[in-house]
C-alpha cells in the first residue's frame, strides 16, 4: 500500500541508533554523519518503488558523499512476513547495486519508530547539527523512470544543506510503499 510521510519538521533532531549493517560492521549516527550533514534513507529490498530508483538513490548518495554528506540506507520491514527484506537478502542488494553507503538492519524497528518513517523510500536529510532540513522525495519520477531534465529533489536539497545547512522551504513529500510493522 503505498503511503506519503508528513512535511519537514525543520530543526527536529535526529535519534541516535546502533545498527548492524551488511558489511559485517555496526554502525551509530554519529559513525555516520558527515561534516556537512548526514542523509537517512529508509528502503527495503522487494518495494517496487525503491526498485524503481534504486540506481538513482546510489548515485545520488555517492555525489552527496562528494559534498561531505553522511550516508546510511536502513531496512526497517519485519522480514519474517516479508522474507525479500531479509538481513542476508540485503547483504546480497548492497552488493549488487553497488552501496558506497552502509545499509543498516533495524530488525525490531525501533528506529523507524524514533524517527517516525512512514514508507519506503523515505529520506531525511540533516545538518551539520543533525537537525532535519529534507524531507522529500528522490525526485518527480515516483514509480516511472527519470526523464530528462527531471529536478534531483534530494540531491540539489542536500546540496544546498551541505553549502548553507539549510534546507529548501518548498520541499514534495516522498512516496512509496508502507513500513512492513510486526505485529503487536
Amino acid at each position: 500500500m503505498a503511503a506519503t510521510p508528513p512535511v519537514c519538521d525543520f530543526g527536529w533532531k535526529a535519534p541516535a541508533f546502533s545498527l548492524p549493517a551488511t558489511d559485517g560492521k555496526t554502525y551509530t549516527l554519529s559513525d555516520i554523519a558527515g561534516p556537512n550533514g548526514t542523509l537517512i534513507a529508509f528502503i527495503c529490498n522487494h518495494c517496487p518503488y525503491v526498485l524503481t530508483a534504486l540506481d538513482r538513490i546510489v548515485r545520488d548518495a555517492a555525489e552527496l558523499q562528494g559534498l561531505g554528506i553522511g550516508v546510511a540506507a536502513i531496512c526497517s520491514n519485519d522480514a519474517v512476513a516479508y522474507p525479500d527484506d531479509s538481513f542476508d537478502k540485503m547483504g546480497e542488494l548492497a552488493k549488487r547495486a553497488g552501496f558506497t553507503f552502509p545499509y543498516l538492519h533495524d530488525e525490531d524497528q525501533s528506529v523507524a519508530r524514533a524517527y517516525d518513517a512512514v514508507c519506503t523510500p523515505d529520506f531525511f536529510g540533516f545538518d551539520a547539527d543533525l537537525g532535519l532540513q529534507y524531507r522529500g522525495r528522490l525526485d518527480a519520477a515516483r514509480m516511472g523512470g527519470p526523464t530528462d531534465g527531471m529536478r534531483r529533489d534530494l540531491f540539489e536539497a542536500m546540496k544546498q544543506v551541505a553549502e548553507t545547512g539549510a534546507g529548501p522551504r518548498d520541499q514534495i513529500p516522498s512516496m512509496g510503499c508502507s513500513i512492513k510493522w510486526k505485529a503487536a
